[in-house]
């Protein structure tokens, strides 16, 4: 059984359910703790009672050093904050769990991810980490970092003096900027590697996790996982959704075979929700307005629609 955990509010719910839907086709045996933020994502998640999924409302779990930090951040640096602690709150909440996958709401399954697990187990380590792995053109190294904070595996007990010093770190300052180094949770990965060489595994197939930054260096068709950054909902309801898929230019093959199904399982979350009485609100604001003629997705555009049919 393979426990992971995801931390969102209730604007990014349709992006958790598209988590969950993919974790149901490929995850195997798997529990996914979500972590809510709020308490509407708490009321909503209960309500539509996902399969293999566990709840954690934040206010049972916030710690003093937490609170005292909480009002200085916005809501998107204060997740990052909760991120090194995420872990920590699987670990108390059940003794059984023997190790945790932190995963981003905006991450997607194509495949099982054991060989992943696979090559953690086989390095012997506690800690697993993955590249960004930037096509050359997109590389942001120096400011965004080299490691990204998207798919991070914990084992219990082993991997806890990386964890804390992870979180300490980020109680410290953990801020949407780039400053003396630091940017959000994620720059403080750069060194792990040389700083706890006996517990980082990082990843070496840099193809098995994919996103719009690598989508040019690596074909679509190896990806483990695929992390949606950028892509924001810019209407959902009234039997459309529609979507900003971000800056980054895409291959043709990955909008058809990646974008496609992740925005159908997007679509059938917002069903969903709406079923249960939550209806989504858009996640970005277009600038101008675009008036979408297609039924479908137009392939050479970074803006989608789609429709109920």
């Amino acid at each position: 059984m393979e426990h992971y955990v995801t931390i969102f509010d209730s604007l990014f719910l349709p992006q958790g359910l598209a988590l969950h839907a993919s974790m149901e086709r490929h995850a195997g045996e798997y529990t996914l703790w979500i972590l809510c933020v709020d308490e509407v994502a708490f009321d909503v998640l209960d309500r539509v009672a996902l399969r293999n999924v566990r709840l954690i409302a934040l206010r049972n779990v916030e710690t003093p050093e937490l609170l005292t930090v909480k009002p200085g951040r916005s809501r998107g640096e204060y997740c990052w904050t909760l991120t090194p602690f995420a872990p920590l709150f699987v670990f108390d909440a059940d003794a059984t769990v023997r190790r945790v996958t932190y995963v981003d709401a905006d991450v997607w399954l194509r495949k099982n991810p054991a060989a992943i697990f696979g090559e953690l187990a086989a390095s012997g380590k506690s800690v697993l980490i993955t590249d960004h792995g930037y096509a050359p053109e997109y590389d942001q190294t120096a400011t965004s970092g080299q490691y990204c904070v998207q798919f991070m595996t914990f084992l219990r007990e082993k991997s806890e003096p990386v964890r804390k010093w992870w979180a300490d770190r980020c109680i410290e300052w953990c801020f949407g900027r780039v400053e003396d180094g630091k940017f959000g949770d994620q720059k403080y990965l750069d060194d792990w590697a040389e700083r706890f060489p006996d517990e980082i595994h990082v990843l070496s197939n840099k193809e098995l996790t994919l996103a719009p930054w690598n989508a040019t260096r690596f074909p679509y068709s190896g990806g483990v996982i695929w992390h949606f950054h950028g892509l924001r909902l810019t209407k959902i309801g009234n039997r459309a959704l529609q979507a900003d898929l971000g800056s980054y230019p895409l291959p043709d093959c990955a909008r058809r075979y990646v974008y496609e199904p992740y925005l159908d399982d997007l679509l059938q979350a917002s069903v969903i929700l709406e079923r249960h009485g939550y209806w989504p609100r858009p996640q970005k604001v277009l600038k101008t307005r675009t008036r979408f003629k297609i039924k479908l997705f137009g392939l050479h555009s970074n803006r989608y629609v789609k429709r109920w049919l």
